[in-house]
């Protein structure tokens, strides 16, 4: 798998934004959203202060320009040595680190928020419990862990999936299944919402967005779980 994303990260937007060509979106329409959700989360789970996050399977560091305003110290990690050059020359403020096959390479509870961002679906399914495990031991107590994921029941994005040639390997996971890798893990309260259902970042779109959040109707979907 990090072959695969060292071919392709240096034309990493390029590639997505063919693949979600057919939309008449532009990849940052789909990052402005994640980041929206995230800081959501971030405001409603940690109104004291902004938290400390551990981006895992970061590659290029696509999202961490809307990420840094979000946090008081981001990490990233991943497998792609390609891809973590590209990041850091873009983000030098962000803590990278190379991921080992089997192991995040941070310290017991050492942040706040571990994030995964479209990571799992490369996963093979034998090995994402143990990945989710590692997340829990890097999430402090009281922290969350939050995985944003493709919805396999929106075929539009099941279209965007099959056009994209690193995803190739990709095995989509349903939200159900996504919560009981949480669960297992060790994390509470454990919930999904989704989003990106409409083409739009306008206040009726996104309200429509938000009382449709826990169908699964929108193009992704982000599980949460507290540790």
């Amino acid at each position: 798998m990090s072959a695969e994303f060292d071919i392709h990260a240096d034309r990493y937007a390029a590639t997505v934004e063919r693949s979600i060509a057919f939309s008449g979106l532009r990849h940052d329409f789909f990052l402005r959203a994640k980041a929206r959700l995230l800081g959501e989360v971030f405001a409603a789970r940690f109104p004291e202060g902004r938290p400390t996050l551990l981006d895992v399977g970061c590659g290029v560091g696509e999202l961490h320009g809307l990420l840094l305003p979000l946090t008081a110290a981001l990490s990233g990690c991943d497998l792609s040595d390609e891809s973590l050059e590209r990041a850091a020359q873009r983000h030098p403020s962000v803590a990278y680190r190379r991921s080992g096959e089997a192991a995040l390479p941070f310290g017991d509870a050492s942040h706040d928020v571990s994030l995964a961002v479209c990571v799992f679906h490369h996963v093979p399914k034998p090995a994402r419990p143990a990945l989710v495990h590692e997340m829990r031991r890097v999430t402090r107590p009281g922290g969350i862990a939050v995985v944003i994921e493709h919805n396999p029941f929106n075929p539009l994005t099941r279209l965007a999936v099959a056009r994209c040639p690193f995803d190739a390997d990709a095995e989509l996971l349903r939200a159900g299944e996504t919560e009981a890798l949480l669960r297992e893990a060790g994390f509470a309260a454990v919930a999904s919402r989704h989003f990106l259902l409409l083409p739009s970042e306008s206040a009726p779109a996104l309200r429509i967005e938000g009382a449709f959040r826990r169908l699964p109707l929108g193009a992704q979907y982000a599980t949460i779980g507290a540790a």
